[in-house]
């Protein structure tokens, strides 16, 4: 079995410890820390299905060059279709996306098996990070394993394999969120048991009982069986009844004094950083919490620092591995990050606007962006002409002088009106 050097360490890829960096690892909480675990807990769960989606809503497009420096979508180019519209038979383009990106974020790196027909992409194949295998040639490079439901484990050529590693240090391999924030995963797992723990009994701490005398085994039984009738959330309210030498006595921490709800709260926000997600996305509001240009400036925040750095490699790995350097001359894929103004009417209006006013879109372009039918005349660019040079102020061209001509005409006309 090949070997491989990473972060200074020879390491075997077939040991435990290498993959528990992309499978999970236990933390010192003493929780075992997996994927499924980390997505019992809701801050992960928002953190994951809210990028992922947000990745996914944005159309993935093919587009070609042209001569002039301009670019236009090559819808007639196979490889459109795969990437904007199905990836396979079995799904469409934003459940294949959503998939990609939630891989890159809980297992670092994300796989998809391409399938090629007289040399141009047909298909893209998502396949669940745990299923598949790394290892290294002799000469450094890496290999890809499958192992599919059924069936035996299978090989795939480098040259098929779409891999999309997330934040990475060697370029190859991504990083797993998982292993690595196994400790802040594993508290906020420590959390909420305690919680509940906390809320099926009643938000009581545990409590003990001391004797003056030895009971019986029988009567030990009788006595637990007894105490479970007093205490607990549904038995709340209950009176308990206690016989001669028998002291209650508290056993460990109040749930206030441990600042239960507060370190659940701390948890989110550690959660949150992790993924990179501002706290109020998941709903974890403060009195710092704002709307308007505040909330704005932190959506755009959101967008540049956390969205763009999955779409980016995306772009990347799709124009890489499944175009040939010959269609990497004219054709490239690229996410519309404009998208993410639909959601934003007044934003939306104010770009469309400025684009036409100054020349950079056509009427016909701007309606077609919002699914409007073309109008007469609309493909014709136009711009203000209000803006004069200063030493044109008081001067008129040929068609303003024209105009007041007409207008002084009308106005004459009208006031003249037998004439």
């Amino acid at each position: 079995m090949a070997s491989a050097d990473w972060a200074g360490k020879k390491i075997r890829l077939s040991d435990s410890g290498f993959w528990s960096s992309f499978l999970g690892g236990q933390s010192s909480s003493g929780k075992a820390v997996t994927v499924d675990k980390a997505m019992r807990l809701s801050a992960v769960w928002a953190c994951v299905r809210i990028i992922s989606t947000s990745v996914a809503g944005l159309p993935l497009n093919v587009y070609r060059r042209l001569p002039d420096g301009g670019r236009e979508s090559a819808r007639d180019f196979r490889l459109y279709d795969v990437v904007h519209t199905s990836p396979n038979e079995d799904m469409a383009a934003f459940q294949f996306w959503q998939s990609v990106v939630a891989s890159m974020l809980l297992w670092g790196n994300a796989y998809c098996e391409v399938h090629r027909a007289a040399g141009k992409v047909v298909a893209l194949d998502f396949l669940l990070p745990s299923r598949v295998d790394l290892d290294t040639d002799d000469d450094g490079r890496l290999i890809y394993y499958f192992r599919p439901r059924k069936g035996p484990r299978r090989e795939i050529p480098k040259e098929n394999m779409l891999h999309i590693p997330a934040f990475t240090l060697d370029g190859r391999v991504g990083m797993s969120a998982i292993r690595y924030g196994a400790d802040v995963f594993g508290s906020a797992m420590s959390a909420d048991d305690a919680a509940n723990s906390t809320f099926k009994n009643g938000m009581m701490p545990t409590v003990g009982f001391s004797v003056d005398r030895t009971l019986t085994p029988a009567q030990r039984e009788d006595f637990r069986d007894y105490v479970k009738t007093i205490t607990g959330a549904l038995n709340a309210g209950k009176s308990p009844v206690f016989e001669q030498g028998v002291k209650p006595e508290q056993l460990g921490i109040n749930p206030a004094d441990a600042q239960l709800l507060e370190s659940r709260g701390h948890s989110v926000e550690e959660i949150c950083r992790w993924f990179g997600v501002p706290p109020w996305m998941v709903m974890k509001t403060d009195k710092g919490s704002n709307w308007g240009t505040g909330l704005e400036q932190q959506q755009i925040a959101f967008l540049t620092y956390c969205i763009m750095s999955y779409t980016s490699p995306i772009e990347q790995c799709v124009n890489k591995h499944c175009l040939t350097a010959v269609d990497r001359i004219s054709y490239y894929a690229e996410f519309s990050l404009e998208a993410f103004l639909r959601a934003d009417s007044s934003g939306r209006a104010a770009y469309l606007s400025t684009m036409g006013q100054n020349g950079y879109m056509t009427r016909n372009e701007g309606r077609r962006k919002e699914n409007l039918p073309s109008m007469p005349g609309g493909d014709v660019l136009t711009v203000q002409s209000n803006l004069v040079p200063l030493d044109q102020l008081g001067k008129q061209n040929d068609g303003q002088a024209a105009r007041a001509a007409l207008m002084n005409w009308l106005k004459e006309s009208e006031s003249n009106p037998g004439e």
